[in-house]
């Protein structure tokens, strides 16, 4: 238990420092490619943060743990909604664009609309995941790629001004590092974080739904921290809401396709949380500061994280 420790510690070194080099990174690309700090957030550093759950996902998957699968996605989406939003928000209130509040949040919505639908069988009558619904959700997550190149396409490049001189090589030397340090990391805090936890003899579940979800959202609170130190809000709000939606969409459908997922109806509590969240920072939008997440709001983020939290914990508990 002790190098498992240790082991934790290692991860936790190798995902900050590469929660940096891709904000850095991907910084540098948007700026010469003249390409908008948003988009970036929303593929590129979302698609390298949700690695960590693709990898743990597909591993569950194959091996038949459909409640790890579950909640791996559902529980990394809750915690990036309410814990990482939660603390970025107190650190440093969190501006938001037009385009987020309009398209991308109510699109995060639809994702676990989609996810609640799906797998309580409330489409094709069939209880859990099959490939069929990972083929509709993969369609959806095609849809979304597209969306995200229109918006590329239609945004004006006037607004990315700074001049980058800095060589390709090095831009995606960043990047790289970036993604092998956070998948790395990430996966040697869950692997250890499990073993610690199966020892205690703790349900799939409900590692699923807090120690491994919080072990693959690292990434996306060390990247979204970073990036509200460096008041890039575009890429700490970009980078939680396409984690949320690529999530959904790209890691269930993957998961579904390698074997189909069996759903308990427990799980639809958390799924309603989610949506309540993601309503939620849609409200907050109108409240307070115009099109931001102002520091109260995330307070109440959080607060209702650890509350939630500690109710599930005492509940396997008893």
């Amino acid at each position: 238990m002790l190098l498992a420790g240790f082991l934790i510690v290692v991860g936790f070194v190798l995902l900050i420092k590469g929660a940096d080099w891709m904000v850095s990174g991907s910084t540098l690309l948007a700026k010469k490619n003249k390409v908008p700090d948003l988009a970036i957030g929303l593929t590129i550093v979302a698609f390298g943060t949700s690695a960590p759950e693709l990898v743990v996902n597909t591993v569950a998957s194959y091996e038949n743990h459909s409640d790890i699968v579950l909640g791996n996605v559902i529980g990394s989406n809750n915690f990036n909604l309410f814990m990482i939003l939660g603390i970025v928000g107190l650190i440093f209130p969190i501006a938001v664009q037009s385009s987020t509040v309009w398209k991308e949040i109510p699109i995060s919505f639809l994702a676990a609309l989609a996810l609640l639908v799906l797998a309580n069988g409330y489409l094709f009558s069939d209880i859990g995941l099959s490939r069929i619904d990972g083929t509709v959700l993969l369609i959806m997550f095609l849809l979304f790629l597209f969306y995200i190149y229109k918006q590329m396409k239609n945004d004006d490049p006037s607004q990315s001004v700074v001049i980058v001189t800095v060589s390709n090589y090095k831009i995606w030397g960043l990047i790289v590092l970036g993604l092998i340090g956070l998948i790395v990391g990430g996966k040697l805090i869950v692997d250890n974080a499990v073993t610690i936890a199966s020892d205690l003899g703790v349900s799939e579940k409900i590692i699923g739904l807090t120690i491994i979800a919080a072990g693959t959202s690292l990434p996306e609170l060390m990247t979204s921290v970073v990036a509200a130190m460096k008041k890039n809000s575009d890429i700490a709000i970009g980078n939680i809401i396409g984690s949320n939606i690529f999530n959904i969409f790209l890691i269930l459908s993957v998961s579904s396709l390698v074997r189909p997922i069996t759903f308990s109806s427990v799980f639809n509590t958390d799924i309603y949380l989610l949506l309540a969240g993601t309503l939620f920072l849609f409200v907050a939008m109108f409240t307070g500061k115009k099109k931001t997440l102002d520091r109260w709001e995330a307070g109440l983020l959080l607060l209702v994280f650890i509350g939630y939290t500690t109710y599930l914990v005492a509940k396997e508990l008893q």
